[in-house]
């Protein structure tokens, strides 16, 4: 596969202005229809593409501002799965979510009307040449979490069976993207996070220990499964995320105990959480590598959580303690995450979300050069 090499690079998701959330506050609130709503939605993505772009950046989203969650907004809206009320918030450390979920309810499949495709359609009419439309998807992996897939054995004699049609519904997605001029898609997942968590607590536990070893097993099946037969030109990565809402977290540790599992999957690219000491150190970098030659790794050593800038000695420095396990040419730097994974968005301003990428630009050009 050919990759964009972008050493300068973006996990995806923005800050929505105000006046977004206020139009989606006026829409609720039947103040304005969906049409206007759409009028202020593109408004707000053109600004956003315009910065990006005078940011330096090559791999463009649309900041994720057409949905409200980062995965559950796309999962909704594939065939076979519905919107239902959770009645429980995610387990975030400080704060509480809403409550909304996903939940099967017939055989899953592709959307060909998905809206997402539409969405992708109005971000790439606002590029000009020299940059790409990067399209940020949750992992078909976040079907297996938080009750998702309870209800299986309703449709499906098999559990293979199910895994088998997820992989597909993503693969046409895929390739239906690609058919509308995706070249980048990038696959967010959090349940490695949640693997490195319950397989580093179970080592003592034999049963449960297999229990989410097979949950990993099944994640590389499904997604190399579904990436297979894509065109060679389509770059797509995944990035591993420890749980992103209002500056709070889901999960922490090292990526020791998934790192074989990581290794396996045929990602050209793997946006990785470094951050803070939660994330352990580089070693496990080594087997996600694994000697390929067209993988990148793209180091999240500047925090999205936070407005303090780092400090750019340290992060230099951390770049070329991590390509003691990896080449320095198949490492980028980004964010740890997005700074909005939800509407909410984490606690700092646009000024330093702004400033947080002229850093990281300023950095990849030091060390890139």
């Amino acid at each position: 596969m050919t990759t964009l090499n972008y050493k300068f690079d973006q996990v995806g998701s923005y800050l929505r202005p105000a006046a977004l959330k206020q139009a989606h506050a006026d829409f609720a609130d039947g103040k304005i229809d969906a049409q206007q709503l759409t009028d202020i939605k593109h408004a707000a993505i053109k600004g956003l593409v315009a910065g990006e772009i005078k940011a330096g950046l090559k791999g463009i989203t649309d900041g994720e501002f057409n949905r409200s969650w980062w995965h559950l907004d796309f999962l909704w809206n594939l065939t076979g799965v519905d919107k239902y009320d959770y009645e429980a918030s995610y387990k975030f450390h400080g704060s509480k979510t809403r409550t909304d979920n996903v939940e099967l309810t017939g055989k899953i499949a592709a959307n060909p009307e998905h809206p997402f495709y539409a969405d992708f359609d109005y971000l790439k009419s606002l590029l000009p040449a020299g940059v790409e439309p990067k399209v940020t998807i949750p992992s078909p992996s976040m079907l297996f979490r938080d009750n998702r897939s309870d209800n299986w054995h309703q449709f499906y004699a098999t559990w293979g069976a199910y895994l088998n049609d997820l992989a597909q519904a993503y693969h046409d997605t895929l390739q239906q993207f690609y058919a509308r001029g995706a070249r980048y898609v990038q696959l967010d997942d959090t349940t490695w996070a949640f693997l490195i968590a319950r397989l580093g607590e179970n080592n003592d536990n034999p049963s449960e220990f297999t229990k989410y070893a097979q949950i990993a097993e099944d994640v590389v099946y499904v997604v190399n499964k579904a990436l297979a037969g894509l065109p060679e030109d389509l770059k797509v990565s995944t990035q591993i995320c420890r749980g992103n809402f209002k500056s709070t977290y889901l999960f922490e540790g090292s990526y020791a105990p998934v790192a074989a599992y990581l290794g396996q999957l045929h990602y050209n690219a793997f946006f990785l959480e470094y951050d803070n000491a939660r994330a352990g150190d580089f070693s496990p970098l080594a087997k996600i590598w694994n000697d390929r030659e067209d993988v990148e790794i793209v180091l999240g050593l500047v925090t999205s959580k936070f407005p303090e800038l780092e400090n750019k000695a340290e992060v230099e420095a951390r770049i070329k303690e991590a390509a003691k396990f990896v080449p320095l040419s198949n490492l980028a730097l980004s964010t740890q995450c997005g700074f909005a994974s939800t509407e909410e968005g984490n606690q700092l301003t646009e000024a330093d979300e702004w400033a947080k990428l002229g850093l990281i630009r300023e950095i990849s050009e030091d060390v890139w050069a």
